[in-house]
């Protein structure tokens, strides 16, 4: 099933309308779509280097506004008035992701809000996983937006620039590697913050925990991507 939805992502890489399917799957895997636009992204980069950078506007675009879905998906259709679950979460949880991994996200927003996000957005976790968990937990909308943007913009035009800078060679790395060195990013980036904070800020050892933690469930949530 996946195999075929990822032939069927890049078919769209030959077709005039690969830019507006590139927005679509962009929209909806913020929210519940199972593979991500990186995938066409890159086919539509490589056939047409000098237009990555716009390729990577349209996926950026397409992926903030699925984020801001999701967070409605979570806000506005997750609980009941009753105070259970809806059809909707149900169907997330059976098909999209486990009640446990939400959950362990719903903690870690109560410390990490825009770290978290900026997580999710660059590595490889289930961005998805993120975006209906912010809305659910009532995370502050505007951090949310402008944690999306950074974290996405930076993800897409990384592959933008590569290929446009590099060619066809470049896909190689980027399918082997990319995923991998964007966590590693992602864990220095948060733990050097983490040691600033500490350094020059209050100084207490809780910050140092804090930090701590922040790098181990990141690492730990990297095993979810099984799920996409």
């Amino acid at each position: 099933m996946i195999k075929r939805l990822y032939n069927w992502i890049l078919s769209w890489s030959e077709s005039p309308l690969g830019w507006l399917a590139l927005l679509f799957i962009a929209l909806f895997e913020a929210s519940w779509f199972p593979l991500p636009p990186d995938i066409l992204l890159i086919a539509l980069c490589l056939g047409a280097p000098k237009r990555s950078f716009r390729f990577a506007t349209i996926c950026l675009v397409g992926s903030v506004i699925g984020a801001a879905l999701g967070y409605g998906i979570g806000h506005f259709l997750w609980i009941s008035p009753d105070g259970t679950p809806t059809a909707i979460a149900d169907f997330f949880y059976d098909h999209i992701f486990s009640v446990e991994s939400f959950n362990n996200v719903g903690s870690l927003y109560d410390r990490f809000n825009f770290w978290i996000v900026f997580t999710a957005g660059f590595t490889p976790l289930p961005f998805k996983l993120f975006t209906v968990a912010g809305g659910m937990f009532d995370i502050n909308f505007a951090m949310f937006i402008i944690a999306s943007i950074v974290a996405r913009g930076m993800r897409f035009f990384l592959i933008g620039w590569l290929i446009w800078k590099f060619g066809a060679p470049i896909k190689v790395f980027i399918d082997k590697y990319f995923n991998l060195l964007a966590s590693l990013f992602t864990v220095m980036l948060i733990g050097f913050t983490a040691l600033a904070f500490w350094l020059f800020g209050s100084g207490d050892t809780g910050s140092t925990d804090t930090s701590t933690d922040t790098i181990e469930t990141i690492v730990t949530e990297e095993t979810i991507t099984t799920q996409e």
